[in-house]
């Protein structure tokens, strides 16, 4: 494996299940490697559609900071979509749709 892909496995809570099939892991641990996988090659733009809604509170402020980390060191812009409103703390902007229509930017 990768050191930079077991690096971020590692990063994201998941250093010790680097050899792990994903019928052995938990849908939260499954989503945590996807976000690692996205974070590995340092994307310049990264598209995150609802990226903490199978972690709980922990990983997934864990996993924002990450993103917010990535956009910081290297960046990066990230569009984050969610209905979790506590990690809208880390954006630099929000934006807010309701059906489908903006209805608050700041």
């Amino acid at each position: 494996m990768d050191d930079c892909a077991a690096a971020m496995l590692g990063h994201v809570g998941l250093g010790e299940r680097v050899h792990y099939y994903p019928e052995k892991l938990s849908g939260g641990q499954k989503q945590r490697v996807a976000i690692a996988r996205a974070l590995a090659p340092s994307p310049r733009l990264l598209l995150a559609d609802e990226p903490t809604a199978a972690l709980d509170k922990t990983s997934g402020r864990d996993v924002v900071d990450l993103f917010r980390q990535l956009a910081d060191s290297h960046g990066a812009t990230i569009v984050m979509v969610t209905h979790d409103n506590k990690i809208l703390d880390i954006a630099d902007r929000v934006v807010n749709l309701e059906d489908g229509r903006l209805v608050a930017s700041a």
